[in-house]
């Protein structure tokens, strides 16, 4: 039997040397003479260990990392294809500690399958999602997805199926089903890990929302940052049409349902669900005021479901194992899973799927290891560059949208990023409003003008130029921008901006008691 070595072929690995390290395993192999079958797969999202290379043996994968292409000759020597031992043997990848107390639902298969083959995806339980939706029919599907509780990923957390019955309920001669994959939070990459380690999941979720919804074509809106993501994705729709999973009369079915990927140029503001609409339809990508909801009147004035990338990427799992057993996980509104992304001044960082209700301290202390630097933990943000800074006096926070909503926070697409104890606060603060005054589309003036204001007043404040004044003024600009701004990008600055001021008073120059410092 050829022996099977795994490499990642994932963005993260690349980055970090696995391809210098397949070509080393390549030479050795002939060298040596030997003949061994290479799988390129995604990753399992251990980005501490990556490049880590697993290989096939009769009591199941060994894995060894972080692998360097210098290392590959010694690890030769010491039996690698039999999985022998060596400084870098990690051991069963599904025993090490950060994997195994993970719920891997959405990705399941990430790291482990040949991201191109269907016949490996199918033997991992693909398209059995598909199947039964295509059995189920459009009513029963979408109350399948309304009754497993999942809520939208990307970051707003509405329920899932309440959109596909909006848009199913309308009345058009075409609808259309959207993947917002515009992953653009700091400290975020679920998306761009599913779409290179198992694109056809992502496929396979679309094409059940266009059976539920009654839509024939679909658009993946990709920003241009992700190139391996848009080749390996493109490559699936290509295969999966080849397969007769796309196209006319899917797995024999009477559905029809296509896919194309759109690339949009990496505006933050496009992620945002109406000017990601105006951008894929080749406009500049500028907010539209709602209603009309995109369910009712979206892409080109259709009917239109918009979903995150791990929104869809989870459906086949809800329609493959029922409603019931994803809804089992969880807690209070929040059920199933979320792909948490841990970033930042970690030890440990990389993806972690998990059931809600971890609480904030177990994910940074104990799963993330604490910090790389050895130094305290100060701050954590977590939703992105929009999203509320945390103490470590909130770190009993669970991971819960209406939990994180309680301490003034949101939990957005997952991404956790930790800073350690010489970040400055009112830096962070400042990034906030300059971030937000870059990257606005300019249609509303309380995100255009406000934004600019806010870095000004913030200069003011760190200066001590008439902080009593401007720290009002600050409070007055956030309260405005949030309730006055078209979408969420000028309506959730004030997140960061406030937390930092309630959470990190003295690097404002203000004191704990709340008097402010004399300049």
């Amino acid at each position: 039997m050829t022996p099977r070595i795994f490499i990642s072929r994932d963005a993260g690995a690349l980055a970090l040397g696995a391809d210098e390290v397949e070509r080393a395993i390549i030479a050795a192999e002939q060298h040596r003479g030997l003949k061994i079958e290479i799988v390129r797969t995604g990753s399992r999202g251990l980005f501490w260990l990556e490049p880590m290379i697993e290989v096939a043996t009769p009591e199941g994968r060994i894995a060894y990392g972080p692998v360097q292409a210098s290392d590959v000759e010694a690890l030769f020597d010491a039996g690698l294809l039999d999985g022998g031992p060596h400084a870098l043997r990690l051991g069963k990848p599904e025993e090490i500690p950060f994997l195994k107390r993970q719920t891997r639902l959405t990705f399941a298969r990430c790291g482990i399958v040949d991201r191109l083959s269907p016949q490996d995806y199918r033997a991992h339980g693909g398209f059995v999602g598909l199947e039964k939706a295509i059995s189920l029919g459009p009513t029963a599907t979408i109350e399948e997805v309304v009754n497993s509780g999942l809520r939208g990923r990307g970051g707003a957390g509405f329920p899932t199926g309440i959109k596909w019955r909006t848009t199913a309920q309308a009345s058009a001669a075409q609808k259309y089903i959207v993947c917002n994959a515009d992953e653009g939070d700091s400290g975020t990459f679920a998306d761009r890990m599913i779409m290179e380690g198992d694109p056809f999941v992502l496929i396979e979720g679309m094409a059940i929302a266009g059976i539920a919804a009654g839509a024939t074509k679909g658009f993946v809106y990709i920003r241009s940052e992700y190139p391996h993501a848009i080749e390996i994705l493109g490559r699936a729709i290509v295969i999966a049409r080849r397969e007769k999973l796309l196209g006319a009369n899917i797995l024999g079915s009477a559905y029809d349902f296509d896919m194309e990927i759109r690339v949009g140029a990496g505006a933050y503001v496009c992620g945002e669900e109406t000017a990601l609409l105006d951008s894929l339809e080749g406009k500049r990508g500028v907010v539209r005021a709602k209603p009309p909801l995109p369910a009712h009147k979206g892409a080109f004035g259709m009917p239109t479901v918009v979903n995150n990338v791990i929104s869809l990427a989870t459906v086949p799992i809800i329609l493959a194992e029922g409603a019931a057993a994803y809804r089992d996980f969880g807690l209070g509104r929040s059920r199933g899973t979320m792909p948490i992304q841990l970033a930042g001044n970690l030890k440990y960082r990389g993806l972690f799927e998990a059931a809600f209700g971890v609480t904030l301290g177990e994910l940074v202390d104990d799963i993330g290891g604490g910090t790389a630097t050895g130094r305290p933990i100060r701050a954590v943000q977590v939703g992105g560059p929009l999203g509320s800074y945390f103490p470590r006096a909130l770190f009993d926070t669970p991971f819960d949208y209406e939990a994180f909503t309680a301490k003034n926070g949101l939990i957005g697409h997952g991404g956790v990023v930790v800073f350690d104890d010489t970040v400055d606060m009112a830096k962070q603060a400042r990034f906030a409003m300059e971030f937000c005054s870059i990257e606005s589309c300019g249609k509303c003036t309380p995100c255009r003008i406000g934004s600019t204001r806010g870095v000004e007043v913030i200069d003011k404040i760190v200066r001590g130029d008439r902080r009593p004044e401007n720290l009002a003024l600050l409070t007055e600009l956030c309260e405005t921008m949030k309730l006055g701004s078209l979408c969420a990008l000028g309506g959730f600055v004030p997140y960061p901006v406030t937390s930092a001021l309630t959470h990190f008073p003295e690097d404002f120059g203000i004191a704990r008691s709340g008097a402010v410092v004399a300049a």
